[in-house]
């Protein structure tokens, strides 16, 4: 192998990249600030050092794994330096890999900049929250900091199911098993089925993905335990008809009923560069089901959450817009960026003034 990959990995770190891609064909790409850089100190690999590359880095069962099934998910560590979750597959008959580094560190909840009423969520003794956006948005980061807020103030059993493991949590007033797809567990529908008989307080479900996962994860929110997922949906009122239009026709109603009553909150999260480029910040959506908000769901009715939305900031609630005024208000952002994160540019120009955004921003992940 012509590249020395643990000195690229240690690169990756000190350029602050949040993912490392390596394909044949290029030189190393890394995500700085969401934007690919080329890293032209670096060999254009070739389909041989790509397949070195990973083959280095896994066990003789997840190159078993990865040759059946031509892509594998997996967690990589460098031992006290960094973690990373890595997705390998074929494309073009040559092995590829993109490789998400994980923050050592858990940030906490109001560092992350997400608003308030997530405290609230972690509070929670039963029910379903839901943290969705698009991949890259730091959902990871911030189940990990509701997960870890939990850990800190109760002292009950949680249980991850994820794919792979990404952050580590430690013991501290709670016990934390964590579950990794390939190695613990076979499929999150079967591995939620086996936590109910595991005696947990809080479930985190690192996607709901399936018919079966979504039943039995609506299934645990009834029966008693607080469980947080993910979905890959773009806003609060798009989440509600994401779980119920999985389930057949016949079934829906019954669904309804079931998440009007077991959702507890939707937190919907975008990442946004900042004024100044130095970083990402973190803008959010958040619902939280009142009665009326739990009787529009019950009735059908999801296409008038996002009023409720708007005039529920009393109890927590606010729309992507509300978040992006805000930023764009602070200075955190412009209003060039903020508009194209927006469904609805109009709604968003009313709500900050029209005001371009300069000046610094929050970490966000």
């Amino acid at each position: 192998m012509r590249i020395d990959f643990a000195q690229l990995l240690l690169d990756v770190l000190e350029r602050r990249a949040s993912d490392l891609h390596i394909t044949a064909g290029s030189h190393p790409k890394i995500r700085v600030r969401g934007r690919l850089t080329s890293l032209e100190d670096y060999p254009v690999l070739d389909p041989t050092d790509t397949r070195e590359i990973v083959y280095g880095i896994l066990s003789n069962d997840q190159r078993q794994r990865l040759e059946t099934d031509w892509q594998l998910d997996f967690a990589y560590a460098i031992p006290g330096t960094a973690r990373f979750r890595v997705n390998a597959y074929l494309q073009r008959s040559a092995m590829s890999a993109a490789f998400r580094l994980i923050p050592s560190v858990i940030t906490k909840i109001d560092d992350l900049g997400l608003p308030p009423v997530v405290h609230d969520f972690c509070k929670k003794p039963r029910g379903l929250v839901l943290v969705t956006g698009p991949t890259g948005s730091g959902k990871s980061t911030s189940l990990a900091a509701m997960i870890d807020e939990i850990n800190e103030t109760r002292e009950e059993h949680i249980l991850t199911i994820e794919d792979p493991i990404e952050f580590l949590h430690s013991h501290k007033k709670c016990m934390v098993n964590q579950r990794e797809l390939g190695s613990d567990a076979t499929g999150f529908g079967a591995a939620l089925k086996g936590a109910l008989r595991q005696d947990p307080d809080v479930i985190l479900v690192g996607e709901m993905r399936d018919l079966e996962t979504i039943s039995t994860a609506l299934t645990a929110a009834e029966t008693g335990h607080l469980v947080f997922a993910t979905l890959h949906t773009q806003s609060a009122p798009q989440t509600i008809d994401r779980i119920i239009d999985v389930f057949p026709s016949h079934q829906q109603d019954q669904v309804r009923t079931q998440l009007s009553v077991a959702l507890q909150g939707v937190m919907t999260q975008t990442l946004i560069p900042t004024a100044d480029g130095s970083s990402r910040v973190v803008a959010c959506e958040a619902l939280v089901p009142t009665p009326a908000v739990r009787n529009l769901i019950r009735e059908g009715k999801t296409h008038q959450i996002l009023s409720a939305m708007q005039t529920g900031g009393q109890t927590g609630m606010q729309t992507l817009d509300m978040a992006l005024a805000s930023l764009v208000r602070a200075g955190r952002i412009t209003q060039r960026a903020a508009e194209a994160r927006s469904s609805t540019p109009e709604e968003l120009k009313r709500l900050s003034g029209g005001i371009g955004g300069l000046g610094g921003g929050l970490q966000a992940a």
